[in-house]
């Protein structure tokens, strides 16, 4: 379990440490090295995870409002296949049944998040409280704590009501602040004296970026070079705001600790030795982590940040940057607002100096950067286009954010890997092996002396994955879309990371290697009834919809001939 009875030193400590001095990080020394054997250090917490979008379904149901991603996924050729999240992985009615796949997994934790517009339809507390999205999370969490598994939740994972951005434009704007921090309180409220663990925001940079630069994700607007430094200002205001109100008005009497997770790819120089890459590979980080982290650690923008939107900013012709100024009272107040950080990590990127002309036409935040990003051929890559396994860019990125931000108490929120396949595949050995190698470079970076206390699979089922819809899979457990019961079935990597669980890491070289044969011999079952389940389906499909047709033809056939009887006779 993750410990509570020292939150409130922690809570001390952590605000010494967010607020001490960052270390240089060395670029040059990129350490390789074999498997390591060892154990994670006690109390070591282990999870997976899931949002409500992605899982819950039941879009519409029991006053549930609409969320940016309802209007999003039901516009023609925004999702693939035109997939929507309506009803997922049916998770809004399965709590005891996900639940029971988590005990079988021995899990310590479960991060979810929370549907904004399940709970406040409108996004405005004082139009309406859905009491009975309240009752949901209140069963989900009960539940889980009567199986002895901690709730991690997320406040904010991607589905903003959609009344708020059309009344006033979504993270564009700062009201929207106020309203966030309402809605948090009434979290707070309702669930915080059994919810000790909170995460105000999932991944900030999608949320900016895909969001408000390329429209790739909800609410799908393209404000190149401007929309995404607008959000990314007001959410992490709101981030602050939010803590500022735990910190003030909760922490008192619920004794709990408040974070955000950052996902952050890592960025390393095609060459180690050459400067120019070094000082490429690091605006990389910082123009995606550090464009957050430094803010709530610091109480600013990266210094590189700041220069090249400003120097591109003055180029264009503009009389200020287009990343917006935090004011010093904003500095002091958002300065330290962290008591845990999330840190979301997939894959690597070699990066290089590339020069881009500061032409108000090619203006966006990828051309800010100046630099290039590549791929190593040879890098694994079983499913989403931009994820390759590379495992050991996970114990750079841990390395650096000690670096930077004075270790910091981490929990890893995402890890995972997905696949893109026509078939279906519980033999998902390409997962075993990345879990095995990205959870080592965890143990070594804590060897390290990264201060990491726990790790989040991602994910627990597969689910609705935003723009690719249906079609990749990064779940522990599958999940058969085609049926409407959506059932769950165990993928070999269920056993391999339960093993890791129990033994709390890798004791030995002869169990680990036992433990991949051990884990794939149980595919095979979990295939067979995975196999006998579309005829489950078209036995179904025979029943609801071919019955039923074939008896409204026999009945209009009989119709007919007796109508062709009736004239014969006259």
């Amino acid at each position: 379990m993750l410990p509570r009875c020292a939150v409130q030193v922690c809570h001390v400590l952590v605000l010494v440490l967010c607020m001490s001095a960052a270390e240089d990080f060395d670029w040059t020394k990129n350490d390789r090295s074999s498997f390591y054997y060892g154990t994670f250090p006690a109390g070591f917490s282990w999870g997976a995870g899931s949002s409500a979008y992605q899982t819950e379904g039941a879009w519409d149901k029991d006053g549930k409002g609409l969320s940016i991603w309802d209007v999003f996924s039901h516009k023609k050729g925004r999702v693939q296949r035109n997939d929507t999240g309506d009803s997922a992985a049916e998770g809004y009615y399965k709590v005891k049944d996900d639940v029971s796949l988590m005990n079988e997994l021995k899990l310590n934790h479960y991060r979810f998040s929370i549907s904004w517009p399940r709970l406040i339809p409108t996004g405005i507390k004082s139009d309406h409280v859905n009491e009975r999205g309240i009752q949901y999370y209140n069963e989900l969490i009960d539940h889980l704590l009567e199986n002895k598994i901690t709730p991690i939740v997320t406040l904010y994972h991607w589905d903003l009501p959609q009344v708020l951005q059309e009344k006033y434009g979504g993270w564009q704007n700062a009201s929207i602040i106020n309203h966030f921090n309402e809605y948090a309180s009434l979290c707070f409220e309702k669930f915080g004296n059994r919810v000790k663990y909170w995460i105000t925001f999932n991944n900030p940079w999608s949320i900016a970026v895909e969001g408000y630069e390329t429209g790739e994700h909800a609410p799908g607007l393209k404000m190149r070079g401007t929309g995404a430094y607008r959000a990314a200002h007001n959410i992490i205001k709101a981030h602050a705001k939010v803590w500022h109100t735990y910190d003030t008005q909760w922490r008192g009497k619920q004794k709990g600790l408040l974070g955000i997770s950052l996902s952050g790819d890592w960025g390393e120089p095609v060459d180690i030795n050459n400067q120019k890459d070094i000082e490429a590979a690091e605006r990389y980080v910082q123009f995606y982590l550090g464009w957050f982290g430094t803010p709530i650690f610091h109480g600013d923008y990266p210094q590189v940040m700041k220069d090249y939107i400003g120097k591109k900013s003055t180029q264009q012709g503009l009389g200020t940057s287009r990343l917006p100024n935090f004011s010093s009272q904003e500095k002091s107040y958002i300065k330290g607002t962290c008591d845990f950080l999330g840190i979301g990590h997939f894959t690597t990127r070699y990066i290089t100096q590339k020069k881009y002309p500061a032409n108000r036409s090619g203006v966006s935040y990828f051309t800010d950067r100046d630099l290039a990003e590549l791929v190593d051929p040879h890098w694994p890559d079983p499913g989403s286009e931009w994820l390759y396994a590379v495992p050991w860019g996970f114990r750079r990125l841990l390395n650096f954010v000690k670096a930077q931000y004075g270790n910091p108490m981490l929990y890893v929120t995402e890890n995972g890997v997905s696949e893109k396949m026509t078939c279906t595949e519980l033999c998902d050995d390409w997962r075993i092996q990345y879990y095995r190698d990205y959870i080592n470079e965890m143990l070594k970076a804590i060897k390290d002396g990264v201060n990491v206390r726990g790790y989040t699979a991602w994910s627990l089922l597969d689910k609705f994955e935003w723009d690719e819809g249906y079609t990749e899979r990064f779940g522990l457990y599958y999940v058969d879309f085609r049926n409407k019961n959506k059932p769950r079935y165990p993928k070999a990597s269920v056993q391999y990371y339960k093993r890791i669980i129990s033994s709390n890491g890798f004791p030995n070289q002869r169990e680990v290697e036992n433990w991949k044969r051990k884990a794939t011999e149980t595919c095979s079952s979990s295939n067979q009834l995975l196999a006998a389940d579309p005829m489950t389906s078209h036995m179904e499909m025979v029943t609801e919809i071919v019955v039923p047709t074939v008896c409204t033809l026999c009945i209009l056939l009989s119709a007919v001939f007796l109508m062709f009887l009736l004239r014969r006779r006259n």
